[in-house]
């Protein structure tokens, strides 16, 4: 062994050597001895998800910081939480969701979500690493995004298409996103044969605005009935759209969603409505979608968002998540950016005040950058915030828990 490799063998002990004392040092028993709720300074209540600040305090002096969820949903769920070791996340998940005698629906999977993200920021924290690292690395070197309302510097009021399209993508951005109800030539009414029309005419000038090469895609946000939608992704097919996303209602996936992929060509996103893994599993399974949806916190969290990345990379579908609140968003970077399928991000923020979070997301040139920052990533300035919701005993008084004979949790 020469003298370099020799050196290069001994540092890499030594730093395993460091390491490894350093990991389990830093796992000591903790109680989880408070959760709080705070309403950010602009909350977004359009959505049954939310960007509430959910924080979990623990009697070691870390804080985990997480988002989603409202008042009722998050009570419920924080109850089981006091007193328990916040690093048994999984164990803790499975608490939440199975303690209740009816499996959350998708407003408490929400909140189940936005408790999880602060338990991951936690385990970050104690082992002094982003979630990325925990989570196994990052396999991208950012990730890449694309932007839905125009928020970049240029993009005026009574803008065409065309001009907006190509200004995103002058910014740096993958892909121009647009809405097939937007600018709506008649106030709420949505005539969908109607829209058949204006839909190729505003994909053609985003084609023309993103360039031969760029990427362009449409939400068709459920408006459709089904033959109408096959219409719409038939005609606008030569386009090469990226994906149309949502053309038929959440409600008839698993029964539309096959028809209209049996009748188009164009590829599929589906999901931002959806909760766990059991709304799609059998959507992915069956490749009837090129691109799942699913978000953070909606899904119950990056726990639950693994299983799911592991799901579509079983049968290359990509993940394509839809945007919740800045903490998720940057959760989401933590999560995703360690798939390795296809992944598109969606980000909104441009312009926008955020300074009740001084740290959070690292945003350049139509991209989302990893960071080295503990856990999430994220600071939040709690004195902007407006106090909703906290929690300090456990609840015995609703909820029972079921376990195997080797401790594993049960249904109710």
């Amino acid at each position: 062994m020469n003298r370099r490799s020799f050196l290069k063998t001994a540092a890499a002990s030594a730093l395993a050597f460091a390491r490894a004392p350093l990991v389990s040092a830093a796992m000591p028993k903790m109680k989880i001895t408070r959760v709080r709720a705070y309403a950010p300074p602009h909350p977004n209540p359009l959505f049954n998800q939310s960007d509430t600040v959910v924080t979990i305090e623990t009697d070691a002096g870390i804080t985990g910081i997480g988002e989603g969820g409202f008042t009722d949903t998050l009570r419920q769920c924080a109850g089981r939480l006091i007193g328990k070791d916040p690093q048994f996340i999984e164990r803790l998940w499975q608490d939440m969701s199975r303690s209740f005698f009816y499996p959350p629906g998708r407003e408490k999977e929400d909140a189940l979500g936005a408790l999880d993200l602060a338990l991951w920021d936690i385990k970050g924290k104690v082992l002094k690493l982003p979630v990325h690292e925990v989570l196994g690395g990052m396999v991208r070197n950012y990730c890449e995004c694309y932007n839905t309302a125009g928020l970049i510097p240029g993009v005026k009021p009574g803008m065409s298409v065309r001009e907006r399209a190509k200004l995103t993508i002058d910014a740096g951005y993958r892909a121009f996103r647009m809405d097939a109800a937007a600018n709506p030539r008649s106030n709420t009414t949505y005539n969908t044969r109607e829209k058949v029309n204006e839909v190729y005419e505003d994909c053609a000038q985003a084609r023309d605005g993103v360039g031969k090469n760029g990427d362009f895609c449409i939400d068709f946000h459920q408006r459709f009935d089904l033959i109408d939608a096959v219409r719409a992704a038939n005609l606008i097919e030569p386009l090469n759209p990226l994906f149309v996303e949502d053309p038929v209602r959440a409600e008839a996936f698993e029964q539309d969603l096959p028809q209209f992929r049996r009748m188009v060509k164009v590829p599929i996103a589906a999901g931002e409505e959806w909760g766990n893994k059991w709304d799609f599993n059998r959507l992915v399974e069956n490749h009837v979608i090129d691109y799942v949806r699913a978000t953070l916190p909606n899904v119950g969290g990056i726990t639950e968002m693994m299983k799911i990345a592991a799901l579509c990379e079983t049968h290359f579908v990509g993940i394509v998540p839809h945007f919740t609140g800045p903490i998720a968003t940057a959760a989401l970077v933590n999560s995703l950016g360690t798939f390795s399928g296809p992944v598109l991000m969606e980000y909104n923020y441009g312009g926008r005040e955020l300074s009740y979070l001084p740290k959070c997301l690292d945003f350049k040139d139509g991209k989302l950058y990893p960071n080295d920052r503990p856990g999430l990533g994220v600071e939040v300035d709690l004195n902007q915030c407006k106090p909703l919701l906290e929690v300090t005993t456990y609840d015995t008084n609703r909820a029972q828990t079921y376990f195997r004979p080797d401790g594993s949790i049960t249904n109710w």
